[in-house]
């Protein structure tokens, strides 16, 4: 993704999910993803396509089970009973 790429899909980040502190990140060197992050966390990556003279972009988000709050207790004894 070019620079121009990489600020326009900020722009429409930015806009569609209300908030100024998502940030695409362009790769350190050539070959690596480019990456969606708040703030200071990473939390996904963004792809290019170009198909038959057509641009999109994919964004896909990572979401760790450690960064998530805890099941509420009733949640959590029937998730254990599976």
């Amino acid at each position: 993704m070019t620079p121009s790429d990489i600020d326009r899909v900020q722009t429409y980040l930015r806009r569609l999910l209300g908030s100024e502190k998502i940030r695409i990140v362009p790769p350190a060197r050539k070959g690596l993803s480019v990456e969606v992050a708040v703030e200071d966390e990473v939390i996904g990556t963004v792809h290019q396509d170009n198909d038959e003279g057509e641009t999109s972009y994919s964004v896909h988000l990572t979401i760790l089970e450690e960064d998530l709050p805890p099941l509420p207790r009733a949640a959590a004894a029937k998730r254990g009973a599976r």
